[in-house]
């Protein structure tokens, strides 16, 4: 049984964060840690409270993990500040710890900012240079390299330039794509993929982000072998994890079990 680590905030409604993190990994037969960063009240309707988690905490969080159960890779999601980013970063370097997907949490899908400009920058400067994937929306795309991504064209000129910011490899998602069918990009300094499927049309899409990168990251844990801070991941490797993830949150859409009167969770036990 391999340790995964998630480092994001707790959603009290279920459908995201820390949550959906850990449903995610036990899908996937790894055995899931947790670093919470902030206490959110919310539920489908919306987000009522956000508390965050002292560094100190956060910092100690981290520490008891790599005393005892160091993960073999790890993703982050909500940090919250640029204190939790900076914290983050000096465990990642310190552990060695990864592969590490970065979901850069930095725009909600109503368009809202999630993070002030302090935080945006340790994102962009500490956290992404040390990212095995990063895992952005078309606004947060648009964030990290300061132009409109809006089409596939622009979500490849925008994963080549992630790349060149350090980023070992990039997944724009195109949820937010117009039209009948959504694509997802795979930028690599090699390769890039366009993975294609039909827009599922539901409201029950709380969480997707989160359980994308955790499923990712969760695959690139059941299948590496000898991973260093150094090393690439293989391209049929990569590609064969994100691939089984976006599956995995596409049949979890279909399947969702349409609780809540606004954005449901998924059915993370398809």
């Amino acid at each position: 049984m391999r340790i995964a680590l998630t480092i994001a905030g707790s959603d009290s409604g279920g459908g995201a964060g820390i949550q959906a993190d850990l449903k995610t990994f036990q899908r996937f037969g790894v055995f899931g840690t947790s670093v919470v960063t902030a206490i959110t009240a919310q539920n489908t309707v919306g987000v009522r409270a956000v508390h965050a988690v002292p560094v100190d905490i956060i910092e100690a969080q981290l520490a008891a993990l790599a005393e005892d159960l160091p993960p073999v890779g790890l993703k982050t999601g909500m940090l919250g500040s640029a204190e939790a980013a900076r914290a983050v970063a000096a465990a990642i370097t310190r552990y060695r710890w990864g592969p590490y997907v970065l979901d850069p949490v930095m725009v909600a899908s109503s368009g809202a900012r999630l993070l002030d400009q302090d935080a945006e920058i340790e994102v962009r400067t500490r956290l992404l240079p040390l990212s095995t994937v990063v895992t952005p929306n078309l606004e947060e795309a648009a964030a990290l390299v300061d132009y409109p991504v809006r089409d596939s064209v622009a979500m490849e000129r925008a994963g080549r330039a992630l790349l060149e910011m350090g980023a070992g490899a990039v997944l724009i998602k195109g949820g937010h794509l117009a039209g009948e069918s959504l694509v997802d990009v795979l930028v690599t300094r090699d390769e890039v993929r366009h993975f294609e499927h039909p827009r599922i049309a539901t409201r029950s899409t709380h969480g997707t982000g989160c359980t994308l990168s955790a499923a990712i990251t969760a695959g690139l844990v059941r299948r590496l072998e000898g991973w260093t801070p150094e090393r690439l991941v293989p391209w049929d490797l990569l590609t064969s994890a994100v691939g089984d993830a976006l599956e995995y949150v596409q049949r979890a859409i279909a399947g969702a079990p349409g609780l809540g009167r606004g954005a449901g969770p998924l059915n993370h036990s398809v």
